[in-house]
C-alpha cells in the first residue's frame, strides 16, 4: 500500500561551498523500488563525506540520489513487493548511499538493520556508516585478533570511536590519537589502552616504548599525508595499514624497504560505492557480531549532539571545526 504522504522537507545545496550553502527545500516522497523499504526519518547521521559532497569535493557515485546522507534511523512506512524480512510500523536503521538528509529515505531491505537492544531509535541513525566502515575494514578485510597491537588515527571521530569500541571488544591492546586532553581522556573511556596527544606527543614513539619497539599490527587512518610514511615504519612484521580517509593529504613520499623487508600490506577502501550484495552482507555481520555487543553494553553508543534540520549549517560547522566527540545527528523539525 502506498505511503500517503506525498512531499517532505530535505536539505539541499544548489551549489558547492560552505556550510551557508545547506538550506530547507520541499521534493516530493521517493517510492522504494521492489527490493527497498521506504523510512519515515528520526534522524540522520553526519559523515565526513558530507562536508566533502557539499564542498564539491566528493565523487558521489551515479546512481546516488543528490541528497545527502549515509545512514538513517526511523519507521517503515512503505515496502517494496519483493521485500520479505521487514513490514510496515517496524523500526530500523539503514545504510544508504545518500539521501538520508530528507524527512522520508528509501534504503535496500538487505542495508536495514534492527534497532539494537539498549540503543534509542535516534541514536542508532549514528552507527550504520562507521560500524560497518570499521567492521569490513579492520575485522573482515585486516583481520585484527585479540592480543594484536591497533592504532587508530583520530580517536573521537565517529570512525575512532566506533573502532576503539570494537577492536577493544574483541581483545585487541589499542592506541589511538587525539588533539586534545579532553579527547583524550574520551578515548580512555571509549576503552583505549593508550590515548596519545598529537599535538604534545609522537605516536611512533609512544607505540614503539610501550611495545617493548614491537611497534603495532595494524593502522586504521583517516588522515595519510604526513602520517603516511611514519606509519609504514611503526608497523610490526606483517603488519596492515588500513586507509579509511586522506584528510591530510593524499601524496607523500614512503619508504617502501619497510613494506619489502617487513611484509607490509598496505589497503584502502570506500564503503559507499560498494554493491548492494556487498553492504547487505555487511549489514548481516553486524547485527550477528556487533548487536549483542550494543546489548551487554560493551559497546555504548558515542552522541556529540542532536541538530534540527533548521540547524544543518551549525552542525557542519562544529564537524568541521572537530570539534566535537562522537556522532552529529540531524533530526527532521517535526521530531524536536
Amino acid at each position: 500500500m502506498p505511503h500517503k504522504q506525498q512531499t517532505m522537507k530535505v536539505i539541499v545545496t544548489t551549489h558547492p561551498g560552505g556550510p551557508e550553502v545547506l538550506k530547507l527545500s520541499t521534493r516530493a516522497v521517493p517510492k522504494p523500488q521492489k527490493k527497498e523499504v521506504l523510512i519515515r526519518v528520526a534522524a540522520a547521521g553526519i559523515n565526513g563525506a558530507d562536508l566533502r559532497e557539499r564542498q564539491g569535493k566528493y565523487p558521489v557515485p551515479q546512481h546516488a540520489p543528490d541528497l545527502m546522507g549515509l545512514e538513517v534511523s526511523g519507521e517503515v512506512v512503505e515496502i517494496g513487493i519483493e521485500c520479505q524480512r521487514f513490514k510496515i510500523g517496524d523500526e530500523v536503521c539503514a545504510l544508504i548511499v545518500g539521501g538520508g538528509y530528507a524527512e522520508y529515505a528509501t534504503a535496500p531491505e538487505g542495508q536495514c538493520m534492527t534497532i539494537p537492544e539498549k540503543v534509542t531509535l535516534l541514536e542508532a541513525a549514528g552507527i550504520p556508516e562507521v560500524f560497518c566502515t570499521v567492521w569490513t575494514n579492520m575485522m573482515d578485510r585486516c583481520a585484527l585478533k585479540a592480543g594484536e597491537r591497533v592504532l587508530i588515527q583520530g580517536g573521537t571521530s565517529g570512525i575512532g570511536h566506533a573502532a576503539i569500541s570494537v577492536a577493544k571488544a574483541f581483545g585487541a591492546i589499542v592506541y589511538a590519537t587525539a588533539g586534545s586532553q579532553e579527547k583524550c581522556s574520551a578515548i580512555k573511556r571509549f576503552g583505549a589502552d593508550f590515548a596519545i596527544n598529537y599535538k604534545t606527543e609522537d605516536f611512533v614513539e609512544i607505540c614503539k616504548k610501550t611495545s617493548n619497539e614491537y611497534g603495532v599490527d595494524l593502522i586504521i587512518d583517516i588522515i595519510g599525508g604526513p602520517y603516511l610514511p611514519k606509519e609504514v615504519e611503526l608497523l610490526a612484521q606483517n603488519g596492515r595499514l588500513m586507509i579509511i580517509n586522506l584528510m591530510g593529504g593524499k601524496k607523500a613520499e614512503v619508504d617502501f624497504s619497510y613494506v619489502h623487508s617487513k611484509h607490509l600490506t598496505i589497503t584502502g577502501a570506500r564503503l559507499r560505492p560498494r554493491t548492494v550484495k556487498e553492504k547487505s552482507s555487511i549489514c548481516d555481520s553486524l547485527e550477528e557480531h556487533i548487536w549483542p555487543l550494543f546489548a551487554n553494553r560493551r559497546i555504548r553508543p558515542e552522541i556529540h549532539g542532536f541538530y534540527s534540520f533548521s540547524q544543518v549549517a551549525e552542525a557542519h560547522k562544529v564537524m568541521e571545526a572537530s570539534k566535537h566527540i562522537g556522532k552529529l545527528l540531524l533530526v527532521p523539525d517535526h521530531n524536536c
